[in-house]
């Protein structure tokens, strides 16, 4: 059985396609090629790379010479630093999240923004508080990377963009998978679950997915 490069997580189209052109086909090409000679190709960076090297380790293969991973994983505790850290670039604002969505030019998004306040709000039992410009968070979070890198975040939230609704902090959880398999039409990146229409997913298994969240130790989005 062969992987495709569509199914690498995280591994970018730039990357796939320089991938493909130096004659690789599938991910299992890649048992034993040199690191450093993926690494020359236009489009393959070294975080591509890492998870093409993560891919193959599951299946019992490997580059050559691949460098160790490097830790990304995160500390992450209901708490504040006090003062957000200095690359943190989205902070919590004073604006009322209410009146946010109200104002939200679609009015599909108004309709559809209440609704996500009322779903967060009984599953967190807590009050939103408004992110940068467009992101409703739900309780304040510190994390702390093993490089030092640290700041402040939401625990979960969303965010009612004319294009989709975005969805944080909602995967990487026990039962997110199995959630996220019954709540029907919505796509998964790195940080977030988008939704195009709420009408698209089923509200009781939303609930569910935002609850469980809530209710499991806090990650980084």
């Amino acid at each position: 059985m062969t992987t495709d490069f569509d199914d690498v997580a995280g591994l970018g189209n730039p990357a796939r396609r320089a991938l493909r052109e130096a004659g690789y086909s599938t991910l299992e090409d890649l048992n034993g090629v040199a690191h450093r000679d993926l690494l020359a190709l236009h489009g393959v960076g070294a975080r591509g790379l890492e998870r093409v090297q993560a891919a193959l380790v599951e299946r019992g293969l490997s580059l050559t010479d691949a460098p160790a991973r490097t830790d990304r994983s995160a500390v992450v505790t209901d708490s504040h630093t006090g003062s957000n850290a200095p690359d943190l670039k989205t902070h919590a604002t004073a604006v009322d999240p209410a009146e946010f969505v109200a104002s939200l030019p679609w009015p599909r998004r108004v309709e559809q923004g209440h609704r996500l306040l009322s779903l967060f709000g009984a599953a967190t039992g807590e009050a939103p508080v408004m992110w940068g410009p467009s992101m409703i968070g739900y309780r304040q979070a510190h994390y702390r990377y093993a490089t030092g890198r640290e700041g402040d975040t939401f625990r979960i939230g969303f965010s009612p963009r004319k294009a989709a609704i975005s969805l944080y902090g909602l995967q990487n959880h026990p039962r997110s998978d199995e959630l996220l398999s019954r709540l029907g039409k919505h796509r998964t990146a790195v940080s977030c679950v988008y939704v195009n229409q709420l009408e698209d997913v089923d509200d009781d298994v939303l609930l569910a997915l935002i609850t469980h969240a809530w209710e499991s130790e806090p990650r980084v989005r």
